[in-house]
């Protein structure tokens, strides 16, 4: 007679030896998001839409760092010797250029995307402290113009609420070729936010989804760029400064072409910069890091001899004083900032976690700006909404964090030595990492070696 054999129980995992233990490991190549986003697409049969900009760890001015005044450099003194922050804007064929007291600007973002009071705080905002601020797409309103005392009016592919008047009645106009988030697409509206206002002022029927056009309809390259300035020149008597806004994908052509064109000031923003609706494939995959994007800018502007004579503001990701100070460093003029002035407004405030917990996400994440139910009242055109924000508080909350950036700015040109943040320069600078020491073209720190220079 044979004994049965039977299967040994399997013993439990805590007393299994150490070296047998395993932890469930993700793969890098299908992490959780990865793998949320294929059982998204697969249930649905969409692509994803959100606002906000890219997410993805990307080399940005966190990684450089300046070098202080110390022996070999001589700080200024703060609060008794000056250090000047102030910007002329579109000398080079405006009648009247643009004067504003910090370098610091708030970029375009529509009457559409963002709600009456929050396009009415930014103007008051940046009102206080003596900068500029955008139209964005879709047309002026009268609280904007009313509350903006310099305001840059934006001429883009779908010309929505365009009119000669208007263009008229702004300080700049800003031709926009691409946006950071979307270089080479157009914008998106989606229906919820197309209000009657909204549907007025863009020509537009109410409730349906609107999505721009990613080209101008009346050129095809420079040369025809270069007619359109002069016909916005001669319709607003040659007194505005032209800009030419370009998303930074080939920066050193792009800028150099606006110039070839006419363009008084060049903007240029990074992947980081945000945008109220578009593909998040596109926000994380297309497009440079305006860290990679400032120096061959500039450097177009030096091969031309224009450089400080065509100005160049750029964007995408602008959040501190020290950011700022790097960006005039690698040679911008100036800074634009978007999502920042929204945050400072009062975006994904932390005593609206409830109401952001209900929509799904949480205070510091929201960034479903699309859906028009922002509970701050800013990204909405929700009367109920909307009304909650107030644009007096608001517009002081951004001047508030506006002069710090100012500060903090000046407080980095003293320690440098430098009588005005202009004075800032590449050599004030060193990289932490390989990568942010090519793209700006610093050494890397503790070295002088500048990856992908000549003779390394």
């Amino acid at each position: 007679m044979t004994a049965s054999l039977k299967p040994m129980p399997a013993a439990p995992l805590s007393d299994m030896p150490a070296t047998a233990q395993t932890t469930p490991r993700f793969s890098a190549t299908f992490d959780p998001h990865t793998i949320s986003e294929i059982q998204r697409a697969a249930a649905t049969g969409i692509y994803d839409i959100r606002g906000g900009g890219a997410k993805r760890k990307l080399p940005h001015f966190d990684d450089l760092l300046f070098l202080g005044a110390s022996i070999s450099r001589y700080p200024l003194e703060g609060y008794r010797e000056k250090c000047g922050t102030d910007i002329v804007l579109g000398a080079r064929f405006a009648r009247k250029p643009i004067h504003l007291k910090i370098p610091i600007t708030i970029a375009g973002m529509s009457f559409g995307a963002l709600s009456g009071p929050a396009k009415e705080a930014l103007g008051r905002g940046a009102t206080i402290v003596g900068t500029s601020t955008t139209t964005g797409d879709g047309g002026m309103t009268p609280e904007e113009r009313g509350h903006s005392q310099t305001l840059v009016y934006q001429y883009l592919p779908s010309r929505y609420g365009m009119n000669p008047d208007d263009l008229r009645k702004a300080d700049a106009i800003e031709i926009v070729i691409g946006q950071g988030a979307k270089p080479g697409g157009g914008g998106m509206l989606l229906g919820q936010k197309i209000s009657p206002r909204v549907a007025r002022m863009r020509n537009l029927p109410e409730g349906i989804d609107q999505r721009s056009a990613c080209r101008h309809p009346d050129w095809t390259g420079p040369d025809d760029l270069e007619i359109k300035i002069e016909e916005l020149r001669e319709i607003t008597d040659w007194e505005k400064p032209i800009y030419v806004k370009v998303g930074a994908s080939r920066p050193y052509y792009d800028t150099a072409l606006a110039v070839k064109s006419g363009a008084d000031v060049v903007v240029l923003d990074g992947m980081q910069g945000g945008t109220a609706a578009t593909q998040e494939v596109f926000i994380e995959n297309v497009g440079l890091p305006i860290l990679a994007a400032i120096r061959p800018a500039v450097q177009a502007l030096q091969d031309l001899g224009m450089h400080r004579k065509v100005q160049l503001i750029v964007s995408g990701g602008i959040r501190t004083g020290a950011d700022v100070a790097k960006a005039l460093a690698l040679g911008a003029d100036a800074v634009a900032i978007g999502t920042a002035a929204l945050i400072a407004l009062g975006d994904n405030d932390p005593r609206l976690e409830a109401e952001y917990a209900k929509l799904g996400t949480t205070a510091g994440a929201y960034d479903d700006w699309h859906e028009g139910r922002d509970p701050a009242g800013i990204t909405t055109q929700d009367p109920e909404l909307a009304a909650r924000l107030d644009p007096v508080k608001a517009g002081r909350r951004l001047a508030n964090y506006l002069s710090v950036l100012a500060l903090e700015t000046q407080t980095i040109a003293r320690a440098c030595g430098k009588s005005h943040v202009h004075n800032l320069e590449p050599e004030d600078l060193v990289a932490l990492t390989v990568e942010a020491a090519a793209m700006a073209r610093v050494p890397l720190a503790g070295t002088n070696w500048i990856p992908g220079s000549a003779g390394f």
